[in-house]
């Protein structure tokens, strides 16, 4: 991936590169959990199961929701942040869904639809913290996370 240890804190650049990574990450989890779960589909003599584009849209979610869940707690994304990023990531295919059973959208409007209203509504997730897309993996600390613990001395971060 790309290396943005150079970019100064809360930088547009690295929030951009956040942007990028996810996309591939998202990519690359729909292609190889696709790749398996078309196998194993195959394997069981039910391989078509995956003509129906309304299960194949709901899987394809469901595989990149998992991909890029795994790889934002890989990068010390907090448990909060990867919610909001998975919810971003699915109203697409609930908000799709229902004119597609309905008839009013073809199988390929429905799909194509699906992936390409996940991109703005991924970066609406990230500008909601763009605190925390601009900083670097390192400095995440899981911090959406932390609750404040007030002590004596002062105040500090638990999780």
């Amino acid at each position: 991936m790309v290396e943005l240890a150079s970019v100064p804190t809360g930088s547009k650049r690295r929030f951009w590169g956040h942007f990028a990574e996810m996309v591939v990450v998202m990519l690359l989890s729909m292609a190889i959990l696709g790749a398996a779960v078309s196998g194993v589909f195959a394997l069981a003599g039910h391989s078509n199961l995956l003509h129906y584009a309304a299960l194949r849209g709901l899987l394809m979610t469901g595989y990149m929701v998992a991909g890029m869940a795994l790889w934002m707690r890989h990068r010390r994304h907090g448990w909060a942040s990867v919610r909001e990023m998975s919810a971003a990531m699915t109203v697409p295919y609930i908000v799709l869904l229902g004119p597609f059973l309905a008839g009013a959208i073809p199988e390929g409007s429905f799909l194509a639809g699906m992936h390409v209203l996940m991109v703005p509504n991924m970066y609406v997730a990230m500008a909601r913290r763009r605190e925390e897309y601009e900083l670097d993996h390192k400095d995440h600390h899981r911090r959406g996370d932390r609750q404040p613990v007030h002590h004596q001395g002062g105040s500090s971060w638990q999780r």
